[in-house]
């Protein structure tokens, strides 16, 4: 498995972007992703996370009904789309793949991250 996580970038407050997570490996279907964020200064919190089909999706609340997480298993990929983003998404944006949860322990593989800056 090698994650690697892009789409970051600079935006302004109400901004969109679309994060995607593309994994090189040959098992991408056989786990669930999650997106996880880390804030300077702060620790690593869970952001959305999917099954591996697709069938199961979680939220924090922090970002639920602005943001959708999504997979193309065929392209070995995932997808956070965010958007009506605030000054406090600031962050480095990280991928994983694991078994489906809310917690960082449940996630074997972890990607480089992308970083998101929103400010105007």
């Amino acid at each position: 498995v090698q994650l690697q996580a892009s789409g970051g970038g600079l935006v302004q407050p109400g901004g969109s972007l679309r994060l995607s997570c593309a994994d090189s490996g040959r098992t991408f279907t056989s786990y669930s992703v999650g997106w996880f964020r880390q804030a300077p200064g702060k620790e690593r919190e869970f952001v959305a996370a999917i099954s591996w089909n697709g069938g199961s999706k979680f939220y924090a609340e922090s970002v639920k009904g602005r943001s959708t997480i999504s997979r193309e298993n065929a392209k070995n990929t995932a997808y956070l789309q965010m958007n009506n983003l605030k000054p406090e998404d600031t962050a480095v944006y990280l991928c994983a793949l694991g078994s489906l949860s809310t917690t960082r322990q449940a996630y074997n593989y972890w990607g480089q991250g992308t970083l998101v800056t929103v400010s105007s």
